[in-house]
């Protein structure tokens, strides 16, 4: 077997894993907006605490739909050899890895600004947590299940719903703010629950090799489709 059919042959398994992927990924997405009712049960019985979850169906859809592209676009290029779709493959890859290595310059390299946009970031979440908790039910559900498996409250703190809506409907703060007490009164405050932005550097702090590890090994992966892609567009180009 020639090295040109090596690649192929990896450039199509390895975007055929990520073509089914995505198709999971979308009928998962899928099931959850039409049969919601059964999902719930499913996931009631496995996880409890992940049911507010259940209302980011469009997201699964969408990330499902993605990676069905991606996936098309390596395999129809391996199997055809077209020279098309591998370099529309190619340079999507390179803008996610660009978008990512950019993204990590600013955060390591620029504290200023990534400080700038964690501002920007809080004050568009602390805006939500005082008007908007409790009633939009998809970003409220994202909420939920963040403070809960991050056992926190608020962005910065439990004063982030102080004069919400939420609090003034039912005079309590969310009941992960009191270790699940409720009703959730200020005297009942965990002092021990962080903000979720603390509590969410404190868990990256803890698990900085498992989160390098597998930052370092989706680069290595794109760097490698990259690759592969250009040899074998090149390859097809000389052929041709």
């Amino acid at each position: 077997m020639s090295c040109f059919s090596i690649l192929k042959l990896m450039m199509f398994v390895f975007n055929g894993i990520i073509f089914v992927g995505g198709a999971a990924v979308m009928g998962i997405g899928i099931w959850v907006k039409v049969d919601g009712g059964s999902f719930l049960k499913i996931l009631g019985s496995a996880a409890p605490q992940l049911l507010q979850v259940v209302n980011v169906g469009y997201l699964c859809i969408a990330i499902g739909g993605f990676l069905i592209l991606m996936g098309f676009l390596g395999c129809c290029g391996a199997v055809k050899e077209s020279r098309c779709m591998l370099m529309l493959f190619f340079i999507i890859i390179l803008i996610i890895f660009i978008a990512e290595v950019a993204g990590a310059v600013v955060v390591l390299a620029f504290s200023s600004v990534s400080q700038i946009f964690i501002e920007y970031l809080g004050n568009i979440a602390v805006k939500f947590l005082r008007e908007d908790f409790g009633h939009q039910q998809e970003l409220t559900a994202v909420w939920n299940t963040t403070m809960h498996e991050l056992k926190c409250c608020g962005f910065n703190g439990f004063s982030d719903f102080n004069n919400s809506t939420f609090y003034r409907e039912r005079n309590s703060y969310p009941s992960v703010c009191c270790g699940n007490i409720d009703p959730c009164r200020a005297a009942n405050i965990n002092s021990e629950v962080k903000g979720c932005f603390r509590a969410f550097e404190h868990f990256l702090a803890h698990n900085a090799r498992i989160v390098g590890g597998i930052a370092l090994g989706i680069c290595g992966l794109e760097l490698a489709a990259m690759t592969v892609a250009l040899v074998m567009f090149c390859h097809i180009s000389s052929d041709g």
